[in-house]
């Protein structure tokens, strides 16, 4: 629920609203799980739209918004570069694990 908080006290599109004409819209959670299930499976707009109960421009509004408040919310200190101590950590773990030299893969994989 912090993360969810964070991105509704960032962009109060997010927030639990009335409309114009007076009728409750859209939960935080409808609009924060429609942008998740985008980016997390890969999902179209077509994939969503059912799920959550949503028109898919407001879902592709949806995921502009979320990804915009992640990225200015978290981007200090999530989404930086690893420093070089962090890459010694990280290669260190990954040899442990018996995988060296997959720090360039982000999947693990390729």
């Amino acid at each position: 629920m912090i993360f969810a908080n964070g991105i509704c006290n960032y962009d109060i599109y997010f927030v639990h609203k009335y409309d114009v004409v007076g009728v409750l819209g859209l939960l935080p959670e409808q609009k924060l799980t429609a942008a998740l299930r985008m980016l997390a499976y890969g999902a179209s707009v077509e994939q969503v739209d059912e799920i959550a109960r949503m028109g898919k421009s407001t879902i592709l509004e949806c995921l502009v918004r979320f990804c915009d408040a992640v990225e200015n919310l978290y981007k200090n200190e999530y989404l930086r570069k690893p420093t070089a101590k962090d890459l010694r950590r990280l290669v260190q773990k990954d040899e442990a694990r018996g995988v060296p030299g997959m720090i360039g893969s982000i999947d693990y994989i390729h």
